[in-house]
């Protein structure tokens, strides 16, 4: 058996494990396919080893998804055949993103390039729209950050497809970083955070391409809280001052409210709780002064308004250990949450029932938490990780109650959560 030296050489690129890349796989097959995976260390030393050589079926799946490259890219043969994906959510995801390769021809089967307008940017700008709303519904899956990469490639491929001006080439340069954008995002949002990296990384090169100060704003945005949350508030703090200094915020209010509330949070994170209030109450008076009806880019519109505010409020002042506060700010964000947003309400419901408990309101604690729907309980990585450490924390506060139980009981029997 000949050992796979390609295999082993992307897990080191990766800083990856045996045990950490088959934990990366099992949540690649519960976002793929819906249920958990059962990939252990033994599986992947027969990767590593040779004695696996053509992986197929749920293992074939998880390494791609993973490594986002065809097995032949890892060392190993190709299958004999492709199977046909595994259950109706898969199947759902491959149509997807064949539908948004389909998006336009590469160039006519006759006669000279075809010439690229307004109708081309339109679609793309559909697209991105429908990108939107899944993370709003779903967030942090693979099949969100799958399908955005491709249509960031597509879009790259129009401008291959024939002329354009110099505008519309700008404006799917754009496209494309939006894309890449949502895909970094929800890298982020599922803790896949050298993906998320990567691409930031070619997101900052395509707007740079569109010099559209409006998708810099949104990348550099995430930036600050893909930093965030890998325990790095200088960097956090460095990458909202540069959305910060985009003449935009100058220009619309909106932009400076979201940028000071973000701004809140990471002062928030570092214990600095004056400028995290202060970061909070100029971010409030921005957002009143903003003109509700000036023209905006819809992934602005789709998310940030006073709930989101009030959002980043909260996760500030439970950084804080202010729990009183950060309940308050948890109540006013899931009051104006609007219908769509189900992943920012089980997030916000999450951190208020952490508050509660902090508080020693241990009952209304538990309610809060087993209001959360099992999708978001059991499929969203952020949520998942949030309320495990509920879980802990209720443990440490009312150890072997009947409220211990109850909590332990519905993760067991209503949530089904893999162990």
């Amino acid at each position: 058996m000949a050992v796979n030296a390609v295999l082993r050489q992307r897990m080191a690129d990766l800083g990856l494990t045996q045990e950490e890349l088959a934990g990366r796989m099992n949540a690649a097959l519960l976002d793929i396919t819906g249920r958990p995976g059962d990939v252990s260390d033994r599986t992947v030393r027969n990767l590593l080893s040779g004695a696996t050589r053509r992986p197929i079926g749920r293992t074939r799946r998880a390494l791609e998804a993973v490594f986002h490259c065809p097995l032949r890219d890892l060392g190993f043969d190709s299958p004999r055949t492709m199977s046909p994906p595994e259950d109706p959510v898969e199947r759902r995801h491959f149509i997807a993103v064949g539908t948004a390769l389909a998006l336009t021809p590469a160039t006519p089967s006759h006669g000279a390039p075809r010439r690229l307008g307004v109708s081309d940017v339109e679609r793309l700008h559909r697209r991105f729209a429908g990108i939107i709303a899944k993370d709003h519904r779903h967030g942090g899956r693979l099949v969100i950050e799958h399908r955005a990469t491709a249509l960031a490639e597509e879009a790259l491929a129009l401008q291959e497809a024939g002329t354009a001006s110099q505008r519309i080439r700008k404006q799917v340069y754009a496209a494309a970083a939006a894309f890449r954008s949502s895909a970094m995002w929800a890298a982020i949002d599922g803790r896949r955070f050298d993906d998320a990296a990567r691409h930031m990384h070619a997101a900052q090169q395509l707007a740079e391409m569109a010099g559209d100060p409006y998708i810099k704003f949104r990348i550099w945005s995430h930036a600050r809280t893909m930093y965030r949350h890998m325990g790095r508030p200088a960097d956090a703090l460095a990458a909202n001052d540069v959305a910060r200094k985009l003449g935009i915020t100058r220009q619309d209010p909106v932009f400076a409210s979201l940028g000071l509330a973000r701004q809140g949070a990471i002062h928030g994170a570092a214990g600095d709780g004056t400028a995290a209030h202060r970061a909070f109450q100029q971010s409030q008076e921005a957002l009143l002064r903003a003109d509700p009806g000036a023209p905006r880019p819809v992934w602005l519109n789709a998310f940030y308004d006073q709930a989101e505010l009030d959002s980043l409020a909260l996760t500030a002042y439970l950084s804080l250990r202010d729990f009183e506060r950060a309940e308050a700010h948890g109540h006013r964000c899931l009051a104006a949450l609007r219908p769509h947003m189900q992943r920012s309400k089980a997030i916000a419901t999450t951190r208020v029932a952490r508050a509660q408990l902090e508080q020693g309101e241990v009952e209304a604690a538990l309610a809060s938490a087993m209001s959360i729907s099992a999708d978001a309980a059991t499929r969203h990585p952020r949520v998942v990780g949030m309320l495990r450490a509920f879980g802990n924390r209720l443990e440490c506060v009312a150890p072997g109650t009947a409220s211990a139980r109850t909590w332990t009981q519905h993760t067991r029997e209503t949530w089904r959560q893999p162990a």
